[in-house]
């Protein structure tokens, strides 16, 4: 590996791609995406994501927090329920399930995927299950199959936390078309941006309409009659002009990606004891975040080697800490050995889309140096 490159400033985790074509559309929204035109650039966003993905219904809003907490509702999610959501994954994903009065159960993640692991689902679902959260963490998908043999089988709906994983793909069918409803992500970091956004989709019509009404504040009819407490997580026309650019690259954008996760695996999977994202046969990861999870001995711990790559310039984060040790969901009583071990010894590499060969095959050096490899 070449070691002649010296950055000049840090080398980030993320980073959008923005072309002529993202400021094109969100100027002509600013100048003219009002009154008549107000919403022009949102249901264009709407309905090509839907096409996209391959359902019928979807539903811009202002985060997929947002998204995920109306999808619950209109599944009929309420106080005394129980849902499912995997240890390993942001905090949102249970938040949602509080917003709506139920209780979030943990679930252990598989060591390859890093997602729900479906040989400890069955064991988690009591009476009081009402729906299982699958999450398609970094962009890598769930594996659905069995997830939706066992949900059928108790009869339990889904809702897929496709946050991370736009043009992800799970046997030839897309992340968000695999449960009853879904959400999508468009935060600052995604690859998918819109600064900060949402989407929800599924083909279920009462699904939609029952979770548009509560988007309206509850609004019954056309008018400004209100018959029930609703909520407001609207995405702005402006947004939607900035994501309707982006979804036109989308194919693009995921090309990028998964090259970037390319360079990474031609330098560094030969090192022992290092995992890198895991693609299974017939599935598209997407590689939002390339990753490394440290299951070896080596000259550093985790902690140790995002330190000493910000003393080189180079930016890393760790993983999410697993979800039942968190202090707000805190549980003495359940481990969740996997999930805990990505929390403590996982992290996410540079992955932005600008960025090029020279400085990943840099970071890559930095890894091998400091991991002695």
């Amino acid at each position: 590996m070449s070691t002649s490159y010296r950055p000049t400033k840090m080398i980030l985790t993320a980073g959008p791609s923005i072309t002529d074509r993202e400021v094109e559309y969100v100027t002509d929204a600013v100048k003219n995406g009002w009154n008549e035109r107000w919403s022009e650039y949102l249901t264009k966003f709407e309905r090509t994501f839907a096409d996209y993905i391959g359902v019928r219904y979807s539903m811009a809003t202002s985060s997929a927090t947002g998204a995920l907490h109306l999808g619950l509702l209109a599944l009929g999610v309420g106080e005394g329920d129980e849902v499912i959501v995997p240890a390993q994954t942001w905090v949102a994903s249970a938040s949602a399930v509080t917003y709506c009065g139920a209780t979030p159960v943990f679930v252990d993640v598989e060591r390859d995927s890093w997602c729900l692991d479906p040989a400890l689902l069955e064991a988690a679902i009591t009476p009081r299950t009402k729906a299982i959260m699958p999450v398609h963490l970094y962009g890598n998908p769930a594996d659905m199959h069995p997830i939706r043999e066992i949900a059928r089988r108790h009869g339990i709906r889904i809702i897929e936390d496709a946050a991370p994983s736009v043009g992800a793909l799970y046997q030839g069918t897309h992340t968000g078309a695999l449960g009853d409803v879904a959400a999508f992500s468009f935060q600052g970091a995604k690859i998918l941006s819109t600064g900060e956004g949402g989407m929800l989709v599924t083909d279920d019509e009462a699904i939609f309409e029952r979770a548009r009404k509560l988007n309206e504040h509850g609004r019954a009819g056309a008018g400004f009659l209100i018959d029930e407490v609703g909520f407001k997580y609207k995405m702005t026309n402006l947004q939607a002009a900035l994501g309707l650019a982006q979804l036109e690259r989308i194919e693009d954008l995921v090309a990028k990606k998964r090259e970037i996760f390319g360079w990474y695996r031609d330098r560094l999977s030969d090192i022992e004891g290092l995992r890198m994202n895991d693609e299974r046969a017939g599935d598209r990861c997407i590689y939002w975040m390339s990753s490394l999870a440290l299951e070896g001995q080596f000259a550093t711990d985790r902690d140790g080697l995002i330190a000493g790559l910000r003393e080189r310039m180079v930016d890393s984060r760790p993983f999410f800490p697993a979800v039942q040790r968190m202090p707000v969901f805190l549980d003495e009583t359940k481990r969740m050995p996997v999930a805990e071990h990505l929390a403590e010894n996982a992290i996410n590499l540079p992955s932005g889309h600008n960025l090029t060969e020279e400085q990943v095959d840099y970071v890559a050096t930095q890894i091998r140096e400091l991991l002695g490899a």
